[in-house]
């Protein structure tokens, strides 16, 4: 009886295991009839594929959302392009080559495709299903929400095969020059969104060719793909007029921009943290007043809640800093501060050469006209701290800065219409660029973007930000990216003022 129950047991594992060992694209252990486009797209290496039950792992069809639209004559002709979130959520696409019926479908309309029979193949640098014929196709419903990925030109650079054939949305691009009046879109162009760059092609015969060229847009449209040799190089193709937006926000030069910080140098802040600034433009301070405020949302600093008066709030969540003296060149750093002027704490080497245009003790003396006296302007830990530049001294819920930048996202910030406002920046949208809704605090709508704490604490990392900004275009070409080396108590001022990590201005 032994023997045979070890038999028994040695062949129900035996059994499980096999089952174990089948793959299907259904985590249920029944296979569906319908794959995911993820899937599909993971069959092709680098050879043609016959698509069949086997090769799909015993499924046969594709529930899709089609995304071309070829009225306009725009898109690679003879392709029907659709899309699925059908694995894990991530957005995938696919051509499928049918021929002129490919005209006959318009965004939204939802399919079923029997793909059994056909081949998976990179054509024209594009992976397409071909061999399709219109009657493997069942349109069940049209107007069905279309999904759009909002992304940038760094992640499609990175990974075109994720954003291959899906309709995307990049936000605040335009092109390296200002547009002529009358210049069109006709051809190939560049556009950068201030993460990088990707080709736009417009076919000289379609309409969307004699749109204007803007000098800043939000483009949505297709990712495609061409081969450079062994590369895959992404473009982008505008499937209509609707997908070309100019941007209504007014995106000004600031006349300074925040390059770097210390807020937590090595031992005490109190009279240590300051702030460094890059002029635009030539600045006589006394000619032309600014003013920083820096905020601080730790649980001990007061008024508690939403900062009612945003910028303007005092007491111990906002301190102000007059800058009406002194004179800065375009293109050159100035700084804002205790008056220490200490490069990492007590101990450390003196910066007082750098061009201070305020040094102040806010450790003893209270703002100018609000905040508190305070041993710490910015939080050290898990509490978001802000730092904004104005023009002019006269400071209130309504003013709105020429520079903002902010770190962690702890605290009571933003509600019903109260906060910290922003600067249309290179991360932060006063109108948000997909909606068009205004949103113009920290922490609404898209406006969530922050920069970490650095770790571990209270060893005194710099703050640099490092990006571009074009003068001629009046945009940032390149957002801002913090790094944040270890200072010592021996660190010159140099090492603050490294280009390679600062903020470049180009023309």
């Amino acid at each position: 009886m032994k023997n045979i129950f070890l038999k028994i047991t040695f062949a129900i594992l035996l059994i499980s295991s096999i089952i174990g060992c089948v793959k299907t694209n259904y985590p249920g252990g029944v296979v569906s009839p319908y794959i995911g486009l993820y899937d599909v797209r993971a069959i092709f290496k680098g050879k043609p594929v016959q698509l069949n039950v086997q090769s799909l792992g015993g499924s046969s069809k594709i529930a899709v959302t089609v995304i071309s639209d070829h009225q306009a004559d725009n898109l690679p002709k003879d392709l029907l392009i659709v899309q699925d979130k059908r694995r894990l959520n991530f957005n995938r696409g696919i051509a499928i080559n049918i021929g002129s019926d490919a005209k006959s479908y318009v965004p939204g309309d939802s399919l079923i495709i029997d793909i059994e029979g056909s081949t998976l193949d990179r054509v024209d640098g594009i992976l397409q299903i071909k061999n399709i014929t219109n009657n493997k196709i069942s349109k069940v419903a049209s107007d069905r929400p279309v999904a759009v990925t909002l992304t940038n030109t760094a992640r499609i650079a990175a990974n075109p095969d994720h954003f291959e054939s899906t309709l995307v949305a990049l936000v605040k691009a335009g092109v390296g020059y200002t547009p002529k009046e009358g210049q069109v879109i006709s051809g190939d162009f560049e556009i950068n969104d201030g993460f990088g760059t990707i080709n736009v092609q417009t076919d000289p015969n379609s309409p969307i060719a004699k749109l204007p060229q803007l000098r800043m847009a939000n483009y949505f449209g297709i990712i495609l793909i061409k081969k450079d040799g062994d590369k895959l190089v992404p473009y982008h193709r505008l499937r209509s007029s609707k997908d070309l937006i100019e941007l209504k926000s007014v995106y000004k030069t600031p006349k300074v921009i925040i390059t770097g910080w210390m807020n937590d140098p090595a031992g005490s802040d109190s009279n240590h943290e300051y702030m460094q600034f890059m002029a635009t433009e030539d600045i006589d301070f006394s000619k032309t007043p600014m003013s920083v405020v820096t905020n601080n949302n730790a649980t001990r600093a007061r008024p508690t809640g939403v900062p009612q008066k945003g910028w303007a709030t005092g007491g111990m969540r906002t301190y102000k800093f007059d800058l009406t003296k002194g004179k800065v060149q375009k293109g050159k750093l100035f700084y804002v501060g205790g008056s220490n002027k200490l490069i990492n704490g007590n101990g450390s080497t003196s910066i007082k050469e750098a061009n201070w245009i305020q040094s102040y003790d806010y450790s003893k003396n209270n703002g100018f006209d609000f905040g508190n006296r305070t041993s710490n302007l910015l939080a050290n830990s898990g509490f978001a701290y802000g730092i904004a530049i104005f023009e002019g001294t006269k400071i209130d819920d309504k003013s709105i800065p020429e520079d903002v930048v902010f770190v962690a996202t702890g605290g009571s910030l933003y509600a019903d219409n109260k906060g910290y406002r922003i600067a249309n920046t290179d991360v932060y949208d006063i109108i948000n660029p997909l909606t068009l809704e205004e949103q113009p605090f920290y922490r609404s709508g898209t406006n969530t973007n922050a920069h970490t704490y650095n770790t571990p604490a209270n060893l005194g990392h710099f703050n640099y930000m490092g990006g571009e900004y074009n003068l001629t275009l009046g945009r940032w070409t390149k957002v801002r990216v913090k790094h944040n080396p270890i200072l010592t108590k021996q660190s010159l001022l140099s090492e603050i003022e490294d280009p390679e990590f600062l903020t470049k201005l180009v023309e």
